[in-house]
């Protein structure tokens, strides 16, 4: 930020000055606030805001000086230039290069895991990369992934990060040819969450072992191991059909805190009911941290990793190799938890996907 915009960020802050923003096609409250050095409940807040959707057209008052674009903050790269409307692919799900048929999804929803199908003799000489990742709040941006697969059939794994509801732009390499698509995304229309917790639960988010805690769950969401699954996903709780809080719900945790999006799904449970793999995998993580509470994370290989907060007691250890359905530990309420229920989340290379797109399915979609 210079010197003037600094100083015009310090003058609205101190006198409640607030420029005023149009919403954009693709705009979402995170990108806005990104691009005008504000918080989302910033921005819920000065415009009564009963939710997180918005209308191309919409009218916000903004925190601070008046916008110039909704481009993400200094801090992080620039969007490319956008591909020119000739090299897209139309919205097709299916197109084709050097022999290999390419198949992609209608569209997506935000926050969900979707794969890339390839199919034919060279679909394994094939790369792929998401440069639509560029500029968001991703790990690894545009990644170069190679498909996994056999006898012709291949997939590489894609994911819409939570807050992103621009098209997901997707290139396929095959030998210096090249082919460009994009595919359309939309929102979770959820509105935001008030959980107010009490000090006694909410103090773990100051808790000095946060941030090792945090560390060490990144450092397994950079894990780039073969899969090592080979049947569908299942349920990590028997007959677990409710859900307290669903994924992708835009939540604040104390009163007048910062917005932000739930990565997993709340089971509500007894404490002491069985918590189960929801496949074959190495566990990475297993033990007690400040925040997740009880937790165990579970590599499955293809950038694919299981997580299981709040339990109450673990029965498997850090490096030890598990199989879909073996019991990790039981239902608690320990860490960030106001309540016995277990969080379940599904990352594909450290982002948080919706785990209902993954339950009896070998590959979500």
């Amino acid at each position: 930020m210079n010197s003037r915009a600094a100083l015009l960020l310090s003058f609205s802050l101190l006198f409640g000055v607030a420029g005023a923003y149009t919403v954009r096609k693709g705009d979402t409250l995170y990108s806005i606030a990104r691009a005008n050095n504000t918080s989302v409940s910033s921005i819920v807040r000065l415009n009564s805001l009963k939710g997180t959707t918005l209308e191309i057209g919409q009218e916000l008052r903004i925190p601070g000086v008046a916008p110039i674009s909704s481009a993400p903050a200094t801090s992080k790269p620039a969007l490319p230039a956008p591909l020119p409307a000739e090299q897209l692919t139309p919205t097709s799900p299916t197109s084709s290069i050097s022999g290999v048929t390419v198949r992609v999804p209608q569209s997506l929803r935000m926050g969900e895991a979707f794969t890339v199908q390839l199919s034919g003799a060279r679909a394994a000489q094939a790369t792929v990369r998401f440069p639509s990742e560029v500029g968001e709040d991703v790990r690894m941006p545009n990644e170069v992934l190679k498909p996994i697969g056999a006898a012709g059939e291949y997939v590489v794994l894609g994911r819409v990060v939570l807050g992103k509801t621009t098209p997901v732009v997707y290139e396929v390499n095959l030998g210096g040819e090249l082919i460009r698509g994009r595919i359309p995304v939309v929102g979770l229309d959820q509105p935001i969450q008030h959980l107010n917790l009490p000090a006694r639960v909410s103090a773990v988010l100051q808790d000095p072992g946060k941030a090792a805690e945090d560390a060490a769950v990144d450092r397994a969401y950079m894990l780039r191991t073969p899969q090592v699954w080979t049947k569908p996903f299942a349920p990590a709780l028997v007959k677990a059909k409710a859900t307290s809080s669903s994924f992708g719900q835009p939540r604040t945790y104390v009163a007048g805190g910062e917005v932000a999006y739930h990565f997993g799904t709340d089971y509500p449970a007894p404490v002491g009911t069985p918590v189960l793999a929801v496949n074959d995998g190495k566990v990475i993580l297993a033990g007690k941290y400040p925040v997740r509470g009880g937790l165990v994370l579970i590599d499955h290989g293809a950038g694919v990793t299981s997580l299981y907060f709040h339990q109450s007691k673990i029965v498997v250890k850090a490096g030890q190799t598990v199989k879909r359905g073996q019991k990790l530990g039981e239902v608690g309420t320990t860490g960030l938890s106001a309540g016995p229920h277990l969080h379940l989340e599904m990352r594909v290379r450290g982002e948080g996907t919706n785990p209902a797109g993954w339950v009896d399915r070998l590959w979500p979609q």
